[in-house]
């Protein structure tokens, strides 16, 4: 076998049909596209148009709220925290702060700041300092030995809202 022998598979490419080719090729003078008209002329842009009706999306009203000033925190595991500190990315000796963990990889250095979450187990004391800890995660690593620092305050609960 020779390159210049090599082909395709019977049937493995189809041939295209040839627009706009006698009317005896079946798709001569209008080329399927019907007759006249804004969908049989070229850029064509119809996605919402309803033909003069209400689109759908404005006959629907609007709905929820986007707060611009959300904050984004990156969560930060406590079984992933022990992992890297077991794989000597993290130094468990010496207190750890965000920017630990952002340099070891653990952390989005794009958002607010990181939140200690409670999946997994931590098995050695830590002294940690991130914007936010869950109350399961700060428990978990007092339980270990060692303690957990928030930079950023809880949200005191809105007035006529029952504090859990």
């Amino acid at each position: 076998m020779n390159l210049n022998e090599l082909r395709d598979n019977p049937g493995a490419r189809l041939k295209s049909k040839r627009l706009g080719r006698g009317i005896g090729s079946g798709k001569g003078k209008t080329s399927g596209k019907g007759v006249k008209g804004q969908k049989a002329r070229e850029g064509v842009s119809l996605n919402g148009f309803e033909g003069g009706q209400l689109p759908i999306y404005r006959r629907l009203p609007k709905r929820g709220f986007h707060n611009l000033f959300r904050k984004e925190y990156a969560p930060v595991n406590l079984g992933t925290l022990d992992a890297a500190i077991s794989a000597g990315k993290l130094d468990g000796a010496q207190p750890i702060t965000e920017a630990m963990l952002i340099a070891a990889g653990l952390a989005d250095g794009k958002l607010a700041g990181v939140r200690l979450l409670a999946n997994g187990t931590i098995s050695r004391a830590v002294t940690i300092t991130v914007s936010g800890a869950s109350a399961a995660a700060k428990a978990a690593v007092e339980q270990a030995g060692g303690s957990v620092t928030t930079t950023v305050a809880p949200k005191a609960p809105a007035e006529g809202e029952a504090s859990a």
